[in-house]
């Protein structure tokens, strides 16, 4: 059958920015698919606690006003995401996510951020996985394709509708709609084991990033570092002074 045909676990985020170190959630989703169709979901709007930038409200409409009058904290958000995906591999299904090392790190500087328990230590620690990223598997496969990445252009490629993009629940069943797709071209996907397959992206992120790495150094910035960790990076977090506040009054209140 191949894991593509089993139980997959979808997961986007939508966010304040696009530095995970920085950038905080605003909407998520995570959807169960089975043969191709959503058999669960859940969604979520935050309260990121900061403004949310207009570059950002272009992409995928929630404007601060609307996330701190509707949104839930920002806290309770990450520490429910965080317990629906570790129930979900506890379980032994993947978690889905295209390009899942940005979405996956930055949840874990929000559980950081926040005082919360890490996605490892939530499953024991034990790995954090497995994870299926489409962007990498696609990227490693297929190498030598032009043209862009994105998750809209790589859904034209192998003939994933997907018609609301940058909306969480809408770009979490299009990565598994990717995967199983990348999966039934590409034999040598499907036949690996989940774990098998988990680690050889390990292995495929870290030669693109030195590649890239490498590319960007050539071309005139000598001091480019790409991490080449996945499925999580290793980001600083820094609390701002809503944070703050809020890690007082827990402080006081305990």
């Amino acid at each position: 059958m191949g894991w593509h045909r089993e139980l997959l676990i979808g997961f986007d985020l939508e966010t304040t920015g696009t530095d995970p170190g920085e950038a905080r959630i605003v909407t998520a989703a995570v959807v169960e698919v089975r043969g191709g169709e959503p058999v669960g979901r859940r969604e979520w709007l935050a309260d990121p606690g900061v403004t949310i930038p207009d570059d950002a409200v272009a992409v995928h409409g929630i404007t601060t006003e609307w996330a701190a009058a509707e949104g839930r904290p920002s806290r309770e958000v990450a520490d429910e995401i965080a317990d629906v995906l570790v129930a979900h591999w506890q379980a032994g299904a993947p978690v889905v996510a295209y390009n899942a090392a940005f979405d996956l790190s930055l949840l874990a500087a929000e559980l950081r951020r926040h005082g919360l328990p890490s996605l490892g230590e939530r499953l024991g620690g034990a790995e954090t996985g497995p994870v299926v990223d489409p962007y990498t598997i696609d990227r490693a496969v297929d190498r030598y394709r032009k043209g862009k990445r994105t998750l809209e252009a790589v859904c034209g490629e192998y003939g994933v509708v997907h018609e609301r993009a940058h909306d969480a629940g809408a770009d979490a069943l299009a990565a598994v709609h990717v995967a199983y797709a990348v999966a039934e071209r590409h034999g040598q996907v499907a036949g690996l084991d989940l774990w098998e397959l988990h680690r050889k992206q390990v292995v495929w992120y870290a030669q693109w990033a030195a590649d890239f790495q490498d590319w960007l150094r050539r071309k005139g910035t000598p001091d480019a570092v790409v991490d080449g960790r996945w499925p999580l990076h290793e980001v600083e977090v820094e609390v701002g002074v809503e944070d703050k506040a809020e890690v007082g009054a827990e402080a006081v209140a305990g």
